[in-house]
Protein backbone atom coordinates (compact mmCIF):
# COMPACT_ATOMS: atom_id res chain seq x y z
CA UNK A 1 0.00 0.00 0.00
CA UNK A 2 1.25 3.60 -0.74
CA UNK A 3 2.16 5.52 1.66
CA UNK A 4 0.20 9.15 2.69
CA UNK A 5 2.96 11.21 2.43
CA UNK A 6 0.37 14.69 2.82
CA UNK A 7 1.15 15.64 6.29
CA UNK A 8 4.76 15.53 6.04
CA UNK A 9 4.59 17.42 3.01
CA UNK A 10 2.19 20.08 4.56
CA UNK A 11 4.52 20.30 7.10
CA UNK A 12 7.52 20.96 5.15
CA UNK A 13 5.51 23.39 2.79
CA UNK A 14 4.69 25.27 5.89
CA UNK A 15 7.80 25.41 7.42
CA UNK A 16 10.12 25.81 4.85
CA UNK A 17 8.11 27.13 1.94
CA UNK A 18 11.44 29.00 0.12
CA UNK A 19 13.51 25.93 0.58
CA UNK A 20 16.38 26.15 -2.18
CA UNK A 21 20.23 24.84 -2.94
CA UNK A 22 22.07 26.87 -0.39
CA UNK A 23 25.67 26.95 -2.53
CA UNK A 24 26.37 30.22 -3.96
CA UNK A 25 26.91 30.46 -7.61
CA UNK A 26 26.37 32.63 -10.59
CA UNK A 27 27.69 30.60 -13.37
CA UNK A 28 26.60 27.09 -14.33
CA UNK A 29 29.86 25.42 -13.98
CA UNK A 30 30.14 27.52 -10.60
CA UNK A 31 27.55 24.93 -9.64
CA UNK A 32 29.00 22.22 -10.69
CA UNK A 33 32.17 23.10 -9.07
CA UNK A 34 30.66 23.95 -5.82
CA UNK A 35 28.47 20.46 -5.70
CA UNK A 36 31.86 18.66 -6.25
CA UNK A 37 33.51 20.20 -3.38
CA UNK A 38 30.71 19.48 -0.99
CA UNK A 39 31.69 15.83 -0.22
CA UNK A 40 31.94 15.31 3.10
CA UNK A 41 31.73 18.62 4.26
CA UNK A 42 28.90 21.72 4.57
CA UNK A 43 27.91 23.82 2.67
CA UNK A 44 28.82 27.12 4.38
CA UNK A 45 32.59 25.87 4.36
CA UNK A 46 31.79 25.33 0.74
CA UNK A 47 30.61 28.77 -0.17
CA UNK A 48 33.69 30.06 1.82
CA UNK A 49 35.90 28.53 0.26
CA UNK A 50 34.26 29.12 -3.57
CA UNK A 51 33.64 32.82 -2.44
CA UNK A 52 37.89 32.99 -2.72
CA UNK A 53 38.47 30.31 -5.53
CA UNK A 54 35.89 32.31 -8.14
CA UNK A 55 37.37 35.63 -7.75
CA UNK A 56 40.58 35.00 -8.38
CA UNK A 57 40.36 32.70 -10.89
CA UNK A 58 36.64 34.31 -12.55
CA UNK A 59 36.74 31.98 -15.82
CA UNK A 60 36.54 28.82 -16.60
CA UNK A 61 40.18 29.38 -18.79
CA UNK A 62 41.64 30.88 -15.25
CA UNK A 63 40.95 27.80 -13.40
CA UNK A 64 41.86 25.27 -15.95
CA UNK A 65 45.54 26.88 -16.16
CA UNK A 66 45.49 28.27 -12.13
CA UNK A 67 48.51 26.60 -10.07
CA UNK A 68 47.11 23.45 -8.44
CA UNK A 69 49.11 24.48 -5.04
CA UNK A 70 47.05 27.44 -4.87
CA UNK A 71 43.74 26.07 -5.30
CA UNK A 72 44.80 23.62 -2.55
CA UNK A 73 45.95 26.63 -0.26
CA UNK A 74 42.22 28.14 -1.18
CA UNK A 75 40.35 25.04 0.09
CA UNK A 76 42.71 23.27 2.06
CA UNK A 77 40.13 23.07 5.02
CA UNK A 78 37.81 21.01 2.81
CA UNK A 79 37.86 17.54 3.14
CA UNK A 80 39.94 15.64 0.56
CA UNK A 81 40.99 19.61 -0.46
CA UNK A 82 44.29 17.67 -2.95
CA UNK A 83 41.91 15.49 -4.69
CA UNK A 84 39.51 18.18 -4.93
CA UNK A 85 41.94 20.55 -6.17
CA UNK A 86 42.63 18.10 -9.14
CA UNK A 87 38.74 18.06 -9.63
CA UNK A 88 38.51 21.80 -10.27
CA UNK A 89 40.86 21.74 -12.71
CA UNK A 90 39.95 18.37 -14.45
CA UNK A 91 36.36 19.71 -14.98
CA UNK A 92 37.83 23.62 -15.94
CA UNK A 93 39.85 21.69 -18.69
CA UNK A 94 36.98 19.39 -19.48
CA UNK A 95 34.11 21.55 -20.17
CA UNK A 96 36.52 23.95 -21.87
CA UNK A 97 37.56 21.22 -24.51
CA UNK A 98 34.27 19.16 -24.49
CA UNK A 99 31.61 21.04 -23.95
CA UNK A 100 32.96 24.79 -25.01
CA UNK A 101 32.41 25.80 -21.38
CA UNK A 102 29.33 24.85 -20.72
CA UNK A 103 27.67 22.53 -18.31
CA UNK A 104 25.75 20.22 -20.22
CA UNK A 105 21.90 18.39 -19.71
CA UNK A 106 23.75 14.72 -20.12
CA UNK A 107 23.90 12.83 -17.14
CA UNK A 108 25.97 9.89 -18.45
CA UNK A 109 28.71 13.03 -19.59
CA UNK A 110 28.45 14.50 -16.03
CA UNK A 111 29.11 11.19 -14.06
CA UNK A 112 32.32 10.83 -16.10
CA UNK A 113 34.32 14.35 -14.69
CA UNK A 114 36.37 13.91 -11.80
CA UNK A 115 35.04 13.67 -8.46
CA UNK A 116 31.26 13.51 -9.90
CA UNK A 117 29.07 10.92 -8.78
CA UNK A 118 25.46 10.13 -9.09
CA UNK A 119 24.45 12.77 -6.21
CA UNK A 120 26.57 15.40 -7.78
CA UNK A 121 24.70 14.99 -11.07
CA UNK A 122 21.11 14.69 -9.79
CA UNK A 123 21.68 17.82 -7.89
CA UNK A 124 23.29 19.77 -11.19
CA UNK A 125 20.63 18.47 -13.67
CA UNK A 126 17.94 19.35 -10.56
CA UNK A 127 19.32 22.88 -10.35
CA UNK A 128 20.53 24.08 -13.68
CA UNK A 129 17.95 22.55 -15.94
CA UNK A 130 14.90 21.47 -13.39
CA UNK A 131 14.94 18.09 -14.00
CA UNK A 132 13.03 15.87 -11.46
CA UNK A 133 16.19 14.03 -10.03
CA UNK A 134 16.45 13.73 -6.10
CA UNK A 135 19.86 14.33 -4.63
CA UNK A 136 20.51 11.46 -1.25
CA UNK A 137 22.67 13.14 0.84
CA UNK A 138 23.24 12.49 4.68
CA UNK A 139 20.14 14.45 5.87
CA UNK A 140 17.96 12.68 3.28
CA UNK A 141 19.04 9.23 4.55
CA UNK A 142 19.15 10.17 8.25
CA UNK A 143 15.36 11.63 7.77
CA UNK A 144 13.72 8.63 5.37
CA UNK A 145 14.95 6.49 7.73
CA UNK A 146 13.36 8.21 10.80
CA UNK A 147 10.46 8.64 8.77
CA UNK A 148 10.15 5.12 7.61
CA UNK A 149 10.52 5.95 4.14
CA UNK A 150 13.59 3.55 3.63
CA UNK A 151 15.26 0.99 5.58
CA UNK A 152 18.12 1.49 7.47
CA UNK A 153 20.44 -1.43 5.58
CA UNK A 154 19.35 0.29 2.02
CA UNK A 155 21.52 1.42 0.20
CA UNK A 156 21.77 5.30 -0.91
CA UNK A 157 20.58 3.87 -4.82
CA UNK A 158 17.77 2.06 -2.97
CA UNK A 159 16.95 4.82 -1.21
CA UNK A 160 17.20 7.25 -4.14
CA UNK A 161 14.42 4.61 -5.97
CA UNK A 162 11.92 4.29 -2.60
CA UNK A 163 11.78 7.99 -2.37
CA UNK A 164 11.52 9.36 -6.43
CA UNK A 165 8.62 6.67 -6.01
CA UNK A 166 7.00 8.47 -2.99
CA UNK A 167 7.39 11.61 -3.85
CA UNK A 168 5.46 13.53 -6.96
CA UNK A 169 7.82 13.96 -9.46
CA UNK A 170 5.92 18.19 -9.65
CA UNK A 171 7.35 18.58 -6.29
CA UNK A 172 10.47 15.96 -6.52
CA UNK A 173 13.38 18.85 -6.26
CA UNK A 174 11.50 21.71 -3.81
CA UNK A 175 10.81 18.74 -1.19
CA UNK A 176 14.83 17.49 -1.91
CA UNK A 177 15.71 20.61 -0.40
CA UNK A 178 12.90 21.00 2.01
CA UNK A 179 14.14 17.74 3.71
CA UNK A 180 17.78 18.85 3.17
CA UNK A 181 16.75 22.19 5.37
CA UNK A 182 14.64 20.36 7.68
CA UNK A 183 17.59 18.02 9.29
CA UNK A 184 20.15 21.23 8.82
CA UNK A 185 17.48 23.02 11.51
CA UNK A 186 15.27 20.42 13.49
CA UNK A 187 15.73 16.69 12.75
CA UNK A 188 19.29 16.97 13.41
CA UNK A 189 21.92 14.20 13.42
CA UNK A 190 22.71 15.10 17.26
CA UNK A 191 20.24 16.32 19.33
CA UNK A 192 17.46 16.99 17.02
CA UNK A 193 14.59 19.42 18.03
CA UNK A 194 12.10 16.88 18.47
CA UNK A 195 9.53 19.65 20.59
CA UNK A 196 9.57 21.70 17.16
CA UNK A 197 8.84 19.14 14.73
CA UNK A 198 5.38 18.37 13.98
CA UNK A 199 5.65 15.17 12.10
CA UNK A 200 6.99 13.34 15.04
CA UNK A 201 3.94 10.65 15.01
CA UNK A 202 5.90 9.00 11.38
CA UNK A 203 9.40 9.10 13.28
CA UNK A 204 10.23 5.59 14.52
CA UNK A 205 12.58 7.82 16.89
CA UNK A 206 9.35 9.49 18.77
CA UNK A 207 9.18 9.55 22.42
Amino acid sequence: MTKDLSPIFSYLDKTFPDAKCALNYSKDYELLIAVMLSAQTTDNAVNKATSVLFKRYPTLEELANADIKDIENIISFLGMYKNKAKNVKGIATRLLNEQNGKVPNDPEYLVTLPGVGNKTKNCVLAELFNEPLLAVDTHVQRISKRLNLVKENDSVETMEKKLVKLIPSSRLIKTNHQIIWFGRTICKAQSPLCDKCEIREFCKNKK
